[in-house]
């Protein structure tokens, strides 16, 4: 299946699943920032691979605990921490729903299913076949911190090219990579997530030092200058990201179509399109 393809079946995909909330203006919902001061996970609390949403607990805007995550809780969550609106993230929260059996819920643990939103190449996990695939790789993640020498910042150049690297790695550390169309996808998302919600969404531009500790901490950089974007994140700032991302990557697919787990005990169900 194409890139291209596929990324209209993903378009397709989300304006069916966005939920009809009204979120308002970021105005009208100011931030209590004291009440969402950064607290490392406890010894009981869950994390999961995905840097975003743990960041999103560790200051409070999700359960700290990591638990009784779903669409509503995430989707506000992203809003309030982020302004990022429905359509930004209901994609790849359904896809998470799919990493337990639970109907109502899942965790930030749940998620290191591999197969659903979790994937290989990643720019701060190992794949899953090579060991842990939830917790921050610093050996992994200095493809994405050492780029775009020379200048202080990361842009859909540079993180093209992370991709690119990173992928190349993977296939030779990892000889059943998977790197279909989906992934491909996700992976150019995650750095257009990374890119607007750490810097500008509309040029793509993010300051190293924020990116850098939002991974490595995964704490939102605000003693170091950071303020959520008063530019709302959605489908259409994050398409033209992906877009010049993925065109920067140069990828190819290392063979296979894109599908899906459906549970944890599921087998591959094949991603279709019309």
């Amino acid at each position: 299946m194409a890139f291209k393809s596929f990324l209209s079946f993903c378009i397709v995909a989300i304006s069916a699943l966005i939920v009809s909330a009204d979120h308002g203006d970021l105005g009208s919902r100011a931030i209590d920032w004291n009440n969402h001061q950064w607290m490392a996970p406890g010894p009981n609390d869950l994390r999961g691979p995905c840097p975003g949403l743990n960041t999103l607990a560790n200051h409070g805007f999700l359960p700290r605990d990591g638990r009784n995550l779903n669409m509503s809780v995430i989707l506000d969550a992203g809003f309030n921490g982020y302004h990022m609106q429905p359509d930004g993230l209901a994609l790849a929260v359904k896809a998470a729903t799919f990493s337990t059996d639970d109907p109502f819920t899942f965790t930030l643990d749940d998620i290191k299913l591999h197969g659903t939103i979790e994937h290989d190449a990643s720019l701060s996990r190992n794949d899953f076949a090579l060991g842990d695939n939830v917790h921050f790789n610093e050996t992994i993640f200095k493809t994405l911190a050492d780029s775009n020498p020379g200048v202080d910042y990361y842009n859909t150049t540079s993180a093209g090219q992370v991709q690119q690297k990173r992928l190349a790695d993977a296939e030779i550390a990892n000889p059943n990579i998977t790197n279909t169309a989906k992934e491909f996808f996700i992976r150019s998302g995650e750095s257009a997530f990374y890119l607007s919600v750490m810097g500008n969404p509309l040029t793509g531009v993010a300051p190293k030092k924020f990116v850098q500790i939002f991974f490595r901490e995964e704490r939102l950089p605000i003693a170091e200058g950071w303020r959520r974007s008063d530019t709302p994140i959605n489908g259409s700032t994050l398409g033209p990201l992906i877009d010049a991302i993925a065109e920067q990557s140069h990828w190819t697919t290392s063979g296979g179509c894109p599908w899906i787990r459906v549970g944890p005990e599921s087998a591959t169900t094949l991603v279709q399109h019309g």
